[in-house]
């Protein structure tokens, strides 16, 4: 371990302020990255590039620097961390990854100082669901860890949840390397995990299950990984001794996925998972509970006498051709007659079924009908596989016609429509796939809708067309994300109207008292129906109204008699200046 390398800076940014610890390839430290805002801790690996000889630096410097995409695909899992960076320095060769707050699964076996109780067997089981289900998606993207031990299983902090470190010195499944690890330099806490097959650098995906299996055994029986015997005829580990209490269905699993050869061993994290779930099923346990360990100081002590127990079935289709025999002084596998999975149920009606249920979720209705029609009738699963055919068949066309008439409902504008149909889509994730892609567009369209009505009702209400405004608002979804917004113009541009309308009807009685009846009429007829003065404003203005035609057609009467009075007194006059006219001409 090189403490001399506390307190420098790495590209500019990253600071070292702790060791980790040294391993095989190279040394972890956890620096903080200057240049981020918020100063986060990092993990940065150091690719150790001395001791080995030239071809081998040169693979794994491939290994290091090449396979970065692979890094970065794998951190988008939720429990491996996240690769930031990888980067040539000084000849040395770094990889800075997402900083994981926790404690190692380590700290919680058995054989830690503060906790000397050994784990039950669904803890076990339990640890082996998570575990694998990452192993899964790991090994689907083509990668081996190649470093499975507790140190590498790290609790989460913020969930409890198990996240897998350490994938600085990975190997491609296709890469098709042959390095053998040097021995001398492997750190004894790691050598209890690494199978046979690694040593010699033809490591497998099921290298990781080997690893993984030591751990629940450790867990288990409480007794480290190099502790156990090995069989010298078979090269068996030697874990399951006649005072170790362990159901003989999980202790075969476990047999199975650390068995000296690889091809022997359980070939998949996925095939592993089949095999738990079945015995989980065939053992009658309803569902392995969810266990988040914290880790306490506690005394020596044995745990209490309530420790859960698989009850076997003696008759379960997975012990067809297994047989576990009983040596002097240990339960071991018999050689060429275990065939856990050989005879598993990924070949049985049940796995016909659950692969076709698989092809309906994923689209495939032909495919997955076809496979449900070869289930034969002489299996016990038969009426139910006829039975499932009609649902599906009866789900799919009531889906299909769900998602046509949602569509017509987005190209017409209906767009709470298209929400409300969402609800009444069949359990289908092919359907609900593509349902979820026409609600996400209807849901955007009425965002955009709402933003501009909320904008003509805003101008509106600045023209104190307050009534117009409210029109505006009523027309806004409810499914709108700014309906608190709604209500609350709603309830202002209500009030405003109201004080509107009162201080119309206000001023309409006093043009009225003076006699403006014409603006009086006016004015009242602004006032809207929605209003609490409306109907005494409906009253004055029929009241005003017949006072504004009284006054109209007294106006109208004295206009005509000026004038006829006018035009009277013009006659008058012109006959007058005739009559001079003609005195004067005499």
């Amino acid at each position: 371990m090189n403490q001399n390398m506390i307190g420098q800076l790495l590209q500019t940014r990253y600071q070292i302020v702790q060791s980790l610890g040294a391993g095989v390839f190279g040394e972890t430290y956890i620096v903080i990255d200057q240049a981020h805002p918020e100063n986060p801790k990092c993990v940065i690996k150091n690719l150790k590039s001395h001791s080995f000889s030239p071809k081998y630096l040169d693979n794994l410097k491939s290994c290091f620097l090449d396979e970065t995409a692979p890094l970065h695909l794998l951190g988008k899992h939720p429990q491996i961390p996240q690769l930031i960076t990888c980067f040539e320095e000084n000849e040395q060769f770094y990889l800075v990854q997402e900083f994981v707050e926790g404690h190692s699964l380590s700290t919680e076996l058995p054989i830690n100082q503060y906790w000397k109780c050994n784990w039950t067997e669904n803890e076990v089981l339990q640890l082996l669901e998570d575990v694998l289900k990452i192993l899964e998606f790991v090994h689907s993207q083509g990668i081996i860890h190649c470093h499975i031990k507790p140190e590498n299983l790290i609790r989460r902090t913020s969930d409890g949840k198990l996240v897998l470190i350490d994938f600085g010195f990975i190997q491609s499944v296709d890469l098709g390397l042959s390095l053998e690890l040097p021995i001398d330099e492997i750190p004894v806490t790691s050598l209890g995990y690494i199978p046979p097959e690694q040593f010699i650098g033809q490591t497998q995906p099921n290298s990781d299950i080997y690893a993984l299996g030591m751990i629940a055994i450790q867990a288990l029986t409480g007794r480290e990984a190099l502790q156990f015997k090995v069989d010298p005829q078979t090269n068996e580990i030697i874990w399951r001794t006649q005072d170790t209490s362990i159901n003989d269905y999980l202790a075969a699993v476990l047999s199975h996925m650390i068995r000296y050869d690889c091809q022997e061993r359980f070939q998949s994290a996925g095939e592993v998972l089949h095999i738990l779930k079945q015995m989980v099923r065939e053992t009658k346990i309803q569902s392995i509970p969810e266990i988040r360990r914290e880790v306490v100081q506690k005394p020596k002590g044995k745990r209490d006498n309530t420790q859960e127990k698989l009850n076997l079935i003696p008759g379960s289709s997975l012990f067809t051709g297994m047989k576990v025999g009983l040596a002097a002084n240990s339960l071991l596998m018999g050689l060429g007659v275990y065939s856990l999975v050989n005879n598993s149920p990924a070949y049985s009606a049940k796995e016909t079924l659950y692969k076709a249920t698989e092809k309906y979720q994923t689209g495939d209705l032909e495919k997955a009908l076809a496979l449900v029609k070869s289930i034969p009738s002489h299996s016990n699963i038969y009426p139910e596989a006829q039975a499932t055919i009609d649902e599906w068949q009866y789900q799919w066309q009531f889906a299909a016609v769900q998602y046509q008439i949602a569509e017509q409902a987005l190209e017409a504008g209906k767009w709470s429509e298209v929400l409300s149909i969402a609800p009444k889509m069949p359990d289908i994730l092919y359907w609900q796939s593509k349902i979820d892609n026409l609600v996400q567009q209807a849901q955007v369209r009425i965002e955009t809708e709402t933003q501009n009505l909320l904008s003509q009702a805003y101008e509106k209400a600045i023209a104190r067309e307050f009534s117009t405004a409210i029109e505006y608002l009523r027309q806004i979804p409810q499914e709108s994300s700014a309906g608190a917004l709604v209500q609350n113009k709603l309830a202002e541009y209500s009030e405003k109207r109201q004080i509107r309308a009162a201080y119309f009807l206000h001023n309409a009685n006093i043009k009225a008292s003076t006699g403006d009846f014409n603006g009086a009429v006016k004015l009242l007829r602004k006032i809207p129906q929605n209003t609490p003065v409306y109907p005494q404003a409906q009253a004055k203005l029929n009241e005003y109204t017949q006072k504004q035609q009284i006054q109209t057609k007294s106006k109208n009467v004295a206009l005509t008699s000026f004038d006829a009075t006018k035009t009277l007194i013009k006659n008058e006059s012109f006959h007058s200046e005739n009559h001079l006219q003609e005195v004067n001409i005499r």
